[in-house]
């Protein structure tokens, strides 16, 4: 066939090409075989260079054969085909222009140019996709093979990098699509199938997932020139817009290319109409689709809401399109519409000079915005706190909208979600960081000046209203006023006859001057036709009477009347004044004025007091916006104070960084949540740890001064501040945190340097700013101790000087500081270097001793605390601490007793002498301490020594002995070493615990002496009934109880008595402590009185129940009491008044739940002893305290296990109370389908409770929460389960039988025979054994289901709890002999060094 006389068809397959066609079209004669291929495309090349692009007419079965035998055919002829088919189109691009401006071209060549265009163009885009199809297939394969050697295994597939070659091809086709190549076809009209060819390669290189990535960017923005000039030239947008489409639901990673290439078509080609069709369509799918079309909706969402970013204006015309899928149910597409709205709002809706139109489309959307703040789903929620974040960032929401947007973001603080709650405290965080109104945002300063500006506005307003009611309205003025419609009136009355007109009726006896006050009237009633009609009249009434009587007949009708009703309106004067204004200028004489120039004279006046008032009026209400956001914030800092310890770590720093901010901005509040953070310092999570420091930091470390000192100063100064009043577990905090700064050099040596001056007096300052100084000294000691240690002498001199009276505070914080040089932790195997102590006749303990013993004549409240501090650094640094402390112990006797000589005289009895109880109080009070001290530096330093010098002993003779030649023989003497030193540390215990047992106290030691005193005070509450000695004499006895298990033993009924019978809290709240410590250290003996420690938590004092608590929590989580059904004690706390005990309690249980099942393991126990209707809680009280233990229960065999226990104690229980607060129980449990039927099974349980109201209510939300998150094939039980309730509810147990006897007569299946028989009810035979509760037998069929025989004759055991019975433990306690319990527990205190292998 003649290339001239056939028409080449564009193929919809390459098949196509082979088969006969239609008349004169082309087909392939011969697919080449491999081997050929190479000649022929040598062939082609030689034809191309003779006759140009055309040469393609009669070698294009050479270019159909390598596309057809691609797959096969060497690396090196693909190259050279895609390189030769680039060259010829290109050499065809260049040349056509001269061919389209050829007004002679003939039809053939014409045909000839359009068959060889199409054919060079069919076979270079089918040769690309060929290449992107073996690329894509081998990048598939590098995913399976690993990243490495990626490009060199593309290049040995394809014989060169292909994708540095698609862009000059895409960029090729393009230059040939903006040429005006429509002329090549018949009418100028180009084919469809061309259009599609060119950019069907385009989406075909679109779906490659590496299109997205950043080194194919210019391979992307060539696909996107290309579709463009396919858009502007050849009429594609429909198309495209079908294919955009089509291509968002199927590939996620396009949403971001076809945003930015649809950005590019409506900015550079001006194609904006693209982004109204593709939002048409988006627009126009059903929400109900997209909510199963998962993968649509997200590429949908993604593509608007880059979309928005990009053209929000463009994109803005459309919304009214997007508005349906607000109320669709997939939460995508939701956050999608609202992120544009918020983009247009920030872009483009932005600014004070809107219109009227755009300011309401902009509060349209805001609405919006703030509308889905309530969103059911967590994420529309959490992103519309987001979107408001970016809003209130960039300064884009209107001043107006501030309090309920803070509002939204203040209640969803207590959001269920986590993440809306994070992104409502960075909303908050966002308000304060861009507030309009101040840097310091405190309502108690704000509150002053608002209620002072606010009297200042009334006064002004009141003031303005007297002045207007006094000012008198100018006549002239209100006639200019009324003139425009007068005349009107006027002229439409004049052209109707007068005939027409409803005369005003003048009386008889009226005069004319009645008349004119009736016109006037009616002209400031503005009643203008009356007006005129009865001027009308009286003309022709009063003809002779002033003002009807001077008529002008020349003037026309219009202007004599004005004229006249002007005079009427304004009076005579103001007439003659018109007619003759110089005339009345000069009757004036000179002191006086015009009347109507007053108006004119305070003009100035007036505006200035109208700009004054709209002044005033703006300043109230900034006021009145800024006091009410500090409320807000105020309001909202509450509440996120107690999100502080939630177990989310993004949210915690959160919190921690809005109270940084807060705290800038001078909320007063904050400073709360600044040192509430505090203890997060000791958090395990290191993100939560370096928040806190780094709020410190930015607080505290780098104040806003000019030189160092200031800044030192400044630091000080913050810090010190912190110190004022705080707890001794906040000063532990601050000492971590300022260790952690000296350790990591962040502190300056300015500050150090203003410490020691301070300290010193160098610099003045107050003794409290002395004392400050001191403590933070003490602290920095803690990570550098050379900060003390090198001026040791000085700190002795500064607080422990001989001057009289004694700063007790200052020298108690001289020796804390002095303690932190050395270690105070037990010193280990490992270290061979002796501990630091000093010579005990060192100036510091010659100080220590005398300030002891000189202040303990003198009745000084300070002085209790300095001993005990002083005590313990003795024994901290001295050699032979036990002798000073002795001297001490003696000398403060000895002290008392001469003031007890001096107090006694010949005629009182000898029998009673006195003694003033402060000094009795401080002499047990030392004798406490030291007692206490003494134990510590046995077990710690004497224990550690021993140890030390053993293991020095041990390598001495280890080096002196020869060196053995076995190995083994080597490796068995290292084993029986570590046994041995095992054995030795066991000696050495033994040894300091038989000093405690038989020397410490034994008659011949000092402490020993205090024994008797101690007891007697203790066991005469009526005679020594002083609060503060009977306090220190507790403390005494239970730090000497400490020491010896014997003696504990003979003393433990005194201490209980002590803490069950003293009216003193304090005293109950001291003793608490101490048995807590003694079950610690001689857990066999306390034992058996855990009960009283239990006892303690429903203390009517809350200090002693706030202690109980904290001991309690320290000895269950240590495992050092047996934690029984008396554990509700402590779930009581929960409900306790105050909200720190309650706090306590609930991170009790907090911590408890993360010990395995030991909550699981205990509720039957606690729900049963707060059920009691003898000794557990009301109802209300019982709700919320077990909604907080079971929402610890959380898997899904516990919760099935927990029902069935439930529903079986449904059986035992003895009044409705408890019925009901079982069944509240089982509501709050996380039910799953497994759980509902263990539910079903155990039915027969609960079922004849029924009938009450509320029971039946709280299985039914039951039913609620469960069809919430249903699947389908579960929602057939949960139907089950509630015609079941409601069919007890209504007629009784019995119904259920006629229920299942409906149900079996209707299931024909087997699948539905064996779905009745897993729900049938379980028989009630074993509920008639129980004495206290008898349920009346139902009536039954005779035929049974053969998988539910075994089951209902089964016989169920009587569960019993072992809260059912009574305990001997929770008895009173009264402390007699025979009452004193006898059980103990057989717990060895073993060294666990014993079993070391």
């Amino acid at each position: 066939m003649s290339p001239q006389l056939y028409d080449f068809h564009l193929p919809l397959t390459p098949e196509e090409l082979l088969k006969s066609g239609g008349v004169n079209q082309y087909v392939v004669q011969e697919v080449l075989s491999i081997r050929n291929l190479p000649s022929q495309l040598r062939a082609f090349q030689a034809a191309f260079r003779a006759q140009g692009p055309l040469a393609v007419l009669e070698h294009f079965d050479t270019v159909y054969s390598i596309l057809h035998h691609f797959r096969s055919i060497d690396p090196g002829l693909k190259e050279d085909t895609l390189e030769f088919l680039i060259k010829v189109v290109s050499r065809h691009s260049q040349e056509l222009p001269a061919i389209l401006d050829n007004a002679t071209l003939n039809v053939s060549d014409r045909r000839a140019h359009l068959n060889a265009l199409k054919m060079n163009c069919y076979a270079l885009i089918r040769l690309l996709e060929s290449f992107e199809t073996m690329t894509s297939q081998t990048s598939l394969m590098d995913l399976d093979l690993g990243g490495k050697g990626k490009k060199a295994r593309a290049r040995a597939a394809n014989g060169f990098d292909w994708e540095e070659e698609r862009q000059p091809i895409l960029q090729l086709l393009t230059q040939l699509l903006q040429l005006d190549i429509r002329h090549l076809w018949n009418h100028s009209i180009i084919e469809e199938e061309f259009v599609s060819l060119v950019t069907g390669c385009c989406y075909r290189l679109l779906e490659n997932p590496t299109i997205s990535h950043q080194k194919n960017r210019p391979t992307r923005e060539a696909i996107a020139r290309l579709l463009g000039v396919a858009l502007t030239r050849y009429n594609h947008m429909l198309s495209a817009t079908v294919k955009i489409i089509q291509m968002l639901q199927h590939f996620e990673h396009l949403a971001p290319v076809l945003v930015a290439a649809v950005n590019l078509w409506a900015t550079e080609y001006g194609m904006k109409s693209i982004v109204g069709e593709i939002v048409r369509e988006i627009g126009q799918k059903c929400p109900q689709e997209l909510s199963r079309d998962t993968s649509g909706a997200k590429g949908f969402a993604a593509f608007l809401t880059e979309l928005a970013e990009r053209v929000p204006a463009i994109l803005m015309s459309s919304m009214c399109i997007l508005l349906d899928h607000l109320d669709g149910e997939n939460y995508m597409m939701r956050n999608a519409v609202l992120a544009a709205m918020a983009e247009m709002v920030l872009q483009v809706l932005n600014g004070d000079q809107l219109e009227e139109a755009a300011r309401d489309t902009r509060d349209q959307f805001l609405d919006t915005l703030q509308a889905h703040g309530h969103d059911v789903n967590s994420f529309v929620r959490s992103r519309v706190l987001q979107l408001f974040t970016r809003i209130v960032q960039q300064k884009a929401l209107p001043l107006t909208r501030f309090q309920a947007v803070v509002a939204l973001a203040v209640g969803r603080l207590a959001d269920k979600s986590v993440l809306v709650c994070k992104n409502a405290i960075q909303l908050l965080a966002s308000f304060l960081a861009n507030n309009p109104f101040s840097c310091k945002l405190s309502d108690t300063d704000l509150a002053g000046p608002l209620q002072k500006e606010t009297q200042k506005l009334q006064e002004m307003r009141t003031k303005r209203q007297t002045a207007a009611a006094s000012a008198v309205l100018d006549p002239e003025e209100e006639w200019e006023a009324m003139l425009p419609e007068l005349k009107s009136t006027l002229q439409q009355l004049l052209k109707l006859p007068q005939e027409e007109e409803i005369p005003e009726k003048i009386a008889t006896t009226e005069t004319a001057e009645a008349v004119k006050g009736r016109i006037h009237q009616l002209l400031a009633k503005a009643s203008y036709k009356q007006a005129i009609i009865l001027t009308r009249e009286a003309i022709g009434h009063f003809q002779e009477s002033e003002p009807f009587s001077h008529m002008d007949p020349e003037e026309p009708e219009e202007t004599r009347f004005l004229n006249l009703l002007g005079t009427i309106f304004k009076g005579p004067a103001a007439s003659t004044q018109e007619k003759n204004p110089q005339g009345s200028a000069e009757n004036m004489g000179p002191g006086q004025t015009d009347g109507k120039e007053k108006p004119n004279v305070s003009e100035p006046e007036r505006s200035r007091g109208k700009d004054e008032l709209v002044k005033q009026e703006m300043l109230v209400q900034y006021l009145q916006d800024a006091y009410g956001f500090s409320l807000k914030i105020t309001e909202a800092i509450g509440i996120i104070s107690k999100m502080m310890y939630e177990h989310t770590t993004t949210v915690v720093q959160e919190v921690i960084e809005f109270f940084v901010m807060a705290f800038q901005f001078g909320v007063p509040q904050a400073l709360f949540g600044v040192r509430r953070m505090l203890p997060l310092v000791w958090s395990k999570e290191p993100g939560v740890r370096e928040a806190v420091l780094n709020a410190y930091r930015q607080l505290y470390l780098n104040p806003k001064e000019d030189s160092a000192r200031a800044k030192a100063q400044a630091f000080i100064q913050n810090f010190s501040l912190l110190l004022v009043d705080a707890s001794l577990g906040t000063i532990q905090c601050l000492e971590e945190i300022l260790c952690e700064f000296v350790q990591k050099d962040e502190l300056k040596p300015a500050v150090t340097q203003l410490l020691w001056e301070r300290a010193t007096k160098k610099v003045p300052c107050s003794a409290v700013e002395r004392c400050s100084s001191v403590m933070l000294l003490g602290m920095m000691a803690r990570g550098k101790p050379e900060i003390v240690g090198s001026n040791l002498d000085t700190l002795v001199s500064i607080g422990l000087d001989e001057k009289f009276p004694q700063d007790y505070r200052l020298a108690q914080q001289v020796c804390r500081a002095i303690g932190n040089i050395s270690e105070r932790r037990k010193p280990s195997r490992d270290k061979r270097q002796p501990p630091f102590r000093l010579p005990k006749e060192h100036r510091l303990f010659e100080r220590l001793q005398e300030m002891v013993t000189r202040g303990f004549v003198h009745p000084d409240p300070l002085w209790i605390p300095f001993k005990e501090v002083a005590v313990t650094l003795i024994y901290q640094l001295a050699e032979g601490p036990e002798g000073i402390c002795a001297q001490i112990l003696q000398g403060c006797a000895k002290q008392a007793l001469e003031k007890l000589e001096e107090k006694s005289t010949p005629q009182e009895d000898p029998k009673t002498p006195v003694l003033p109880a402060f000094l009795l109080m401080n002499l047990l009070s030392l004798a406490g301490d030291v007692a206490l001290q003494q134990l510590i530096h046995l077990e710690q330093a004497v224990s550690g020594e021993l140890c030390r010098r053993r293991v020095l002993r041990e390598e001495q003779e280890h080096k002196t002995k020869e060196p053995k030649e076995n190995v083994s023989t080597e490796t068995t003497m290292e084993e029986e070493m570590g046994l041995v030193g095992a054995t030795a540390d066991d000696t050495e215990a033994e040894l300091i615990r038989s000093i405690c047992e038989m020397e410490l106290l034994d008659g011949k030691q000092t402490l020993a002496a205090f024994v008797p005193l101690l007891l007697k005070v203790c066991n005469s509450p009526g005679l020594y009934c002083n609060p503060e000695l009977c306090a220190a004499a507790s403390l005494a006895l239970g730090k000497f109880c400490m020491i010896s298990a014997t003696f504990c033993d003979s003393q433990l009924r005194l201490l209980f008595t002590m803490l069950e019978k003293s009216s003193l809290p304090i005293l109950r709240s001291n003793i608490m402590i101490a048995t807590g410590d003694l079950a610690i250290r001689f857990p066999n003996l306390v034992d058996p009185w855990t009960p009283h420690l239990y006892a303690r938590l429903r203390d009517p004092a809350q200090q002693v129940r706030k202690t109980a608590g904290l001991v309690m929590t320290h000895l269950i989580l240590k495992d050092m009491v047996k934690v029984k059904g008396q554990v509700s004690e402590m779930a009581v706390l929960l409900i306790d008044p105050v909200p720190q005990i309650a706090a306590l309690a609930k991170n009790f249980f907090n911590e408890l739940s993360h010990k395995g099942n030991a909550i699981y393991n205990l509720l039957p126990d606690i729900i049963s002893r707060l059920s009691d209707p003898e000794g557990g809680v009301e109802e209300e009280p019982f709700h919320t305290i077990m909604k907080q233990l079971l929402s610890y229960i959380t898997k899904d065999k516990q919760t099935e296990s927990l029902v069935e226990k439930l529903c079986q104690r449904f059986r035992t229980a003895r009044t409705e109370r408890q019925y009901r607060d079982l069944a509240y129980c089982m509501s709050q449990l996380p039910f799953t389908e497994r759980g509902l039927r263990k539910m079903l099974d155990n039915f027969d349980c609960f079922g004849d409770k029924l009938s009450d109201e509320s029971i039946f209510n709280t299985f039914l939300s039951v039913v609620s929460k469960l069809r919430r998150g249903a699947k389908p094939e579960g929602k057939a039980i949960i139907d089950e389960f509630e015609q079941k309730l409601r069919a007890c509810h209504t007629r009784g147990l019995d119904a259920i039988e006629e229920l299942q006897i409906d149900q079996r007569s209707s299931q024909k299946t087997p699948s539905a025979k064996k779905q009745s028989a897993v729900s049938r009810p379980q028989h009630l035979a074993s509920a008639a054994s129980d004495n206290d509760f008898v349920t009346p037998e139902p009536r039954r069929t005779t035929r049974r289901h053969p998988n539910t025989q075994q089951r209902t004759t089964k016989k169920k055991p009587r569960i019993v709890f072992s809260s059912d019975e009574s305990s001997e433990e929770e008895l009173s306690a009264e402390m007699t002999e025979d009452e004193t319990p006898k059980k103990t527990t057989p717990i060895r205190r073993a060294s666990t060094r014993r079993h070391r292998s």
